[in-house]
């Protein structure tokens, strides 16, 4: 994820500020472990790196702040933040609710349309996972996550979905790094995917919340056992 923002291109940064741009660079960056947990964030060798100035780059980590990715501290500037298991449990319990409920009005809302996109994109995960192209699979994994809420036509659910999604990606990235759950992860989205057509919701919900709570449990355990060993 190094580099400049400049690729975006001018017709990007006209759509979005720029500041908002240097959050989506930074917290990419922050996701895919490039910028560790709990590290303090050096602001003139990333902005030398992204080829921005000083002012961007303190507004997107307003940004980031505000989304419990970093913590700014007085006269000590910003660091990475520690994803502790409390949080996580809590924000997956929160974010199964939100996506079955999405799963559930999905599979009674979708077109034809939009399930052969679905199917599009179920084939490209599979196709990442085969290959082990470890960032591509997350981000049709995070699109596909993304679009079950939109389909579901709730505006204000969509809106809890995405600040809380935020707030767990890291935790989702690193979780594909387990290859167990690598591989559970993808025959869960095949299920879920056929009970979307079906029309199942009940079903489709059901998979759906088991999926994401495996995931959260997962993490979980994990970062208990590394506090364990840290303590």
């Amino acid at each position: 994820m190094a580099g400049s923002v400049n690729h975006l291109g001018s017709n990007s940064l006209r759509r979005r500020s720029l500041h908002e741009e240097v959050a989506d660079c930074v917290r990419t960056m922050i996701i895919e472990g490039e910028l560790k947990e709990g590290e303090r964030i050096n602001e003139p060798a990333l902005c030398k790196q992204l080829d921005i100035s000083r002012t961007p780059l303190r507004e997107a980590l307003k940004v980031l702040n505000s989304e419990g990715i970093v913590t700014i501290e007085p006269n000590r500037g910003a660091r990475v933040a520690v994803i502790t298991p409390e949080e996580i449990r809590e924000h997956f319990e929160i974010i199964c609710s939100l996506e079955r409920r999405a799963a559930e009005l999905t599979a009674s809302r979708a077109t034809q349309a939009e399930l052969e996109q679905l199917t599009r994109l179920q084939q490209q995960l599979e196709g990442y996972h085969q290959a082990q192209d470890k960032q591509q699979y997350f981000e049709i994994n995070q699109h596909i996550h993304r679009l079950i809420i939109e389909l579901a036509g709730n505006e204000t659910l969509i809106q809890l979905h995405h600040q809380l999604m935020n707030k767990v990606s890291r935790g989702r990235y690193l979780a594909i790094g387990f290859h167990h759950r690598w591989d559970e992860s993808v025959a869960e989205h095949r299920a879920l995917l056929d009970a979307l057509k079906a029309g199942d919701g009940d079903r489709a919900g059901r998979i759906l919340a088991e999926h994401v709570m495996h995931t959260g449990d997962l993490l979980v355990q994990e970062l208990e056992q590394k506090q364990h060993k840290a303590g």
